[in-house]
């Protein structure tokens, strides 16, 4: 049982090494884009659920 996992931490880090690990731009970057993608989003969220109360409230007849 031993042998089994020190085999298994080896080729862990064999395959660790073949990794090509991204630059720090590239972090960076993804980063940034993945942020600007939630802000999108939730904009998206927040006016479709402003539409959907207007239009439940409307609805309900309990709108103005």
């Amino acid at each position: 049982m031993a042998l089994d996992i020190v085999k298994f931490i080896r080729e862990t880090r064999q395959e660790a090494r073949k990794v090509t690990w991204p630059t720090q731009k590239e972090t960076v970057t993804t980063t940034i884009v993945v942020l600007i993608m939630i802000f999108i989003l939730a904009a998206i969220l927040f006016a479709a659920d402003g539409i959907i109360s207007v239009v439940v409230k409307y609805i309900l007849g309990l709108g103005n």
